[in-house]
């Protein structure tokens, strides 16, 4: 089939690859100079336990009885931008934490997340290239009653397949080393599978790989409407639209505004976040694997020669500004966890400010659109690395009509 997807970040470049793999002939269509350029530009990096990743999901900052998060922030912060839409966002989201659904939802990501991380592991091996790669994951608890609060969260996640132990700080410093022995430390949970790369990375090597195989990448090109019966999408600058048998609706943010004069409605909210990747300093004080600090809900990754800090949950524009308070916290947890580790004075500190594409029940849409020949692969928000190579193998099996190897009913949009 003549396919177009319209987006080039992680999810789109490898729904790219799987679709020119299976022998399609596909164009991808991205409003930006080069792939990876928005949310996937400068991700946190985690792949897995994406369960465990801030802001993947409602019921992780819902009611006390099954909290993950100790403490702290439990709903994203309203900013200039956001007016009524995103204070009834912020409630929907609040609402799905608290949802029967949830637990179900959580086993239905966690299979995903599963799936995908395998998938993105035999790719990585396929290609032969290094995606900074580091191994295991650890949750810091700094007083003793958090862990008291999180057993009720950590049976359902250990329900839903995933492998975590408890370890008493001094077992967590052995595992990381660089961890501060003046920063107060009750214990962690370990999840010794846990693994996080270069999201950035491997998006330029699936678009390369998908190019190998005859996918053909149009940047600077701005769709400004998809159309049904005939399939197809209007480029902006063009009279005609351009015909296809199916599109692959994979634009991140800009996905419900291209859905909604087809009649199906999104409710996709711009969540941002912000990023601090310092070069590496001394290899002994810098974090090995992930570590994720649930109080203040951020995660510090290792790739490769540099660390990363991440964290910031934020509804609305704030007019492009950095949230001045929400980056210190960022750089006094990266030297307060890895004192010595990174290179934080260095020019060649990257800050940046990106925003996930959240629906408000942590879930990404995919499958079938219910219009002839439009498919969604979209809305990953937070985990859009954990789950985009799982993601588009199982899309280009629907696609093929074929089973996919995990259950897709969860992510449909009928959902809404």
């Amino acid at each position: 089939m003549r396919i177009a997807i319209v987006g080039a970040g992680i999810v789109g470049a490898a729904t790219a690859y799987e679709l020119a793999a299976d022998g399609h002939e596909v164009s991808v269509f991205e409003q930006r100079g080069s792939a990876a350029e928005e949310a996937s530009f400068a991700s946190a990096g985690l792949l897995a336990p994406a369960l465990l990743t801030p802001w993947a999901h409602p019921a992780m900052g819902a009611a006390a009885r099954r909290r993950l998060w100790s403490r702290g922030q439990t709903l994203p912060s309203l900013v200039r931008g956001a007016g009524s839409a995103g204070l009834a966002w912020r409630w929907r989201w609040a609402q799905a934490g608290r949802s029967p659904q949830a637990p179900a939802q959580l086993a239905a990501l966690q299979q995903l997340d599963q799936y995908s991380l395998a998938r993105t592991r035999t790719l990585a091996q396929q290609f032969e290239v290094d995606i900074e790669t580091s191994r295991g994951t650890l949750v810091l608890l700094r007083r003793p009653e958090c862990l008291q609060a999180l057993q009720p969260a950590l049976q359902l996640l250990r329900d839903a397949g995933m492998v975590v132990t408890d370890v008493d700080a001094d077992t967590a410093r052995l595992i990381e080393p660089g961890l501060s022995g003046d920063t107060p430390l009750a214990g962690a949970l370990h999840a010794p599978d846990g693994e996080a790369g270069n999201c950035r990375l491997f998006a330029l090597v699936l678009r390369q790989a998908a190019q190998d195989l005859g996918a053909q990448f149009m940047f600077g090109a701005n769709v400004r409407a998809l159309a049904s019966a005939p399939t197809g999408l209007q480029l902006a600058g063009e009279s005609a639209p351009r015909r296809f048998d199916a599109v692959v609706l994979c634009a991140g943010l800009a996905s419900a505004a291209l859905l909604r004069p087809l009649g199906p409605r999104l409710p996709m909210a711009a969540m941002h976040g912000y990023t601090i990747s310092a070069p590496l300093r001394e290899e002994t004080h810098a974090p090995q694997g992930a570590v994720i600090d649930p109080l203040h809900r951020l995660i510090i990754t290792r790739q490769g020669q540099r660390v990363r800090v991440s964290g910031g949950a934020e509804l609305g524009h704030g007019g492009g500004a950095q949230h001045a308070p929400t980056l210190q916290t960022l750089y006094l947890a990266l030297s307060g966890w890895f004192p010595g580790g990174a290179l934080t004075s260095s020019p060649q500190v990257q800050v940046w400010r990106g925003a996930r594409p959240m629906l408000p029940d942590g879930a990404p849409v995919l499958g079938a659109s219910g219009l002839a020949g439009l498919w969604l692969n979209t809305g990953h928000g937070a985990c859009g690395w954990a789950q985009a190579c799982g993601s588009a193998r199982a899309l280009a099996d629907a696609v093929a009509a074929r089973a996919p190897a995990v259950d897709l009913q969860p992510f449909a949009l009928t959902r809404f």
